[in-house]
């Protein structure tokens, strides 16, 4: 199954290190993030695995809930959580899903026969809170995720889901913002962005980041 950008995340009933999860329901009225790995006691997904502890209240404040993935059972999530504790001096604080049957892998299509025909990929799905899947991202898994990115990317996509502006190259919290081009009643642009713009083009229209 592939997923695009705009589908429904599936759903899902699967056991995990906090309990069974019934993906949907625990989502709620969340953001969410879902991240998987292709096995329990691997030196990058540790890594990755602490660092999320340790954003618990950077995810919290943006109403994100994160859950991750391994196809590895509840038991060997245990005993990974007591590594990642202790090597990364965190406390996880989010469940990781047991994958054991590829049942949430084939949902999210997460084997990758070129990759491993029995480990899943190093993905990323960012999800709102009517469910859509608003980004993905596959890394290798030499490379360690950027999770400052991750967390950039849902502040551009918040940002843009609640007001009429995309985000442009390189841009962090505070930038500049760009006016999203169907946007032409120049009436409805002073109300919105009382701030005022500049124009580079007439497609291009730069603006002080609302809200």
């Amino acid at each position: 199954m592939t997923l695009r950008l705009g589908d429904i995340a599936p759903d899902f009933e699967q056991a995990s290190s906090d309990g069974n999860i019934r993906f949907h329901d625990w989502l709620g009225n969340s953001w969410g993030v879902l991240f998987s790995h292709p096995a329990d006691f691997t030196p990058v997904c540790t890594t990755e695995l602490g660092l999320t502890a340790k954003l618990k209240d950077e995810f919290a404040r943006r109403n994100v809930k994160v859950i991750a993935l391994s196809v590895d059972p509840v038991a060997s999530h245990l005993a990974w959580i007591e590594d990642i504790n202790d090597t990364q001096g965190t406390t996880v604080n989010f469940p990781i899903l047991a994958d054991a049957d590829r049942k949430v892998s084939e949902l999210y299509d997460l084997i990758h026969p070129n990759a491993s025909s029995t480990h899943t990929v190093r993905s990323v799905f960012v999800i709102d809170p009517a469910k859509k899947i608003r980004l993905t991202l596959t890394y290798p898994a030499s490379t360690g995720r950027n999770f400052n990115e991750l967390l950039r990317v849902i502040d551009s996509l918040q940002l843009t889901e609640y007001h009429s502006v995309a985000t442009p190259a390189n841009w962090q919290q505070g930038d500049e913002v760009v006016i999203v081009p169907s946007l032409q009643d120049e009436d409805l642009i002073r109300q919105k962005f009382p701030k005022g713009y500049r124009a580079l083009r007439p497609y291009l229209r730069l603006t002080p980041q609302p809200g």
